[in-house]
């Protein structure tokens, strides 16, 4: 993450195959990591585009974590359709494979109703899997081995479950951060249940022709937004919002309060760290991810128009850039044309 992150494409949306020109129905992305600006930029561009949002956020599908994920607000979402918000209880499973399913029908429903899709959100993954049409293994999860390897991961250790992939299947291993436990024993799971490594995917079959529109900031100023917003999450209530949700039976250890913000807040209601710490602790796990979602959306990559969210004309680019993109013969106009 560079401290002035900002370079503005001149290509015109390419597509994952290279060409300029596809028949495929358009899709907008808003990405680039927390606290940027995004549903900001994309509730904006509703004033000026028939638009509806898909949120492409690994938290938000949670009901009831609210504050801690910043889901759009009420006025924010009369002003534009958001989709896949609130899609399950905390205690439950939500798979990339889910995901990808719900987005592309989500996508569909809003393209046959003439409206334009925005894909916008902070997960490299679930971006991935709807703009790029990457093929996961379909493979029912395993409660009994999930169990067994979740127990190996409080017992030993993540590291301990992430040498075993290494093991078997070191292309994932190599992909997976070791401290994503969650893919580490997902990817366990489709190994030794089908004997199949995880990486051993089909090739990608996109289904969108894909504008991508990336915003970034200097980092200092990205911290301090992150920061802010940590702060009015705690005076909002976060820290009741995690007791109510523990309080309704979700276990701790649930994927869901492992995020950002709940990890740290359940371990303040457990007695294991002061609120101050626990505040601390958010800030800064929060800077060292963002960090990584960069990894995800790389400044370097051609698909991507990054644009700096602190500049006034943003705005009118990204603009620009939609209508531009819109205008883009398909490759069957330009053979009537010729």
């Amino acid at each position: 993450m560079q401290d002035t992150p900002y370079r503005e494409s001149r290509m015109i949306s390419p597509s994952l195959d290279g060409t300029r020109n596809s028949d495929l129905p358009p899709l907008i992305g808003i990405v680039g990591p927390t606290a940027v600006g995004k549903s900001e930029m994309a509730v904006r561009l509703a004033d000026i585009f028939p638009v509806e949002i898909v949120s492409a956020d690994s938290r938000q599908v949670y009901r009831g974590l609210d504050i801690g994920t910043a889901k759009p607000t009420h006025e924010e979402r009369r002003r534009v359709p958001h989709h896949l918000i609130d899609l399950v209880d905390p205690e439950d499973d939500f798979s990339v494979v889910e995901f990808q399913d719900l987005a592309y029908a989500a996508i569909d429903a809003i393209l046959k109703r003439g409206h334009l899709p925005l894909l916008v959100g902070g997960t490299g993954l679930y971006i991935r899997a709807v703009v790029e049409g990457v093929r996961f293994p379909r493979v029912e999860p395993d409660p009994a081995l999930r169990q067994e390897l979740e127990h190996r991961a409080r017992q030993d250790g993540a590291a301990v479950l992430h040498r075993r992939l290494a093991q078997l299947d070191p292309l994932a291993a190599a992909r997976i951060d070791p401290r994503n436990i969650r893919r580490v024993i997902r990817a366990l799971e489709v190994i030794l249940t089908t004997g199949r490594r995880f990486s051993d995917r089909e090739q990608p079959a996109p289904r969108y022709r894909p504008l991508l529109i990336g915003l970034t900031r200097a980092r200092d100023e990205l911290y301090y937004r992150i920061d802010t917003r940590v702060d009015a999450q705690i005076a909002d209530g976060l820290v009741e919002e995690t007791r109510q949700v523990l309080a309704r039976g979700c276990p701790p250890d649930r994927p869901a309060l492992q995020g950002l913000g709940y990890r740290q807040i359940v371990a303040y209601l457990s007695g294991r760290m002061s609120l101050p710490t626990a505040i601390e602790r958010i800030k800064f796990e929060t800077h060292r991810f963002a960090r990584q979602q960069y990894t995800w959306f790389r400044l370097d990559d051609p698909r991507i128009h990054w644009l700096d969210a602190a500049d006034p004309a943003t705005f009118e680019r990204a603009v620009r850039l939609i209508q531009t993109f819109q205008k883009t013969p398909t490759s069957r106009e330009v053979a009537v044309t010729q």
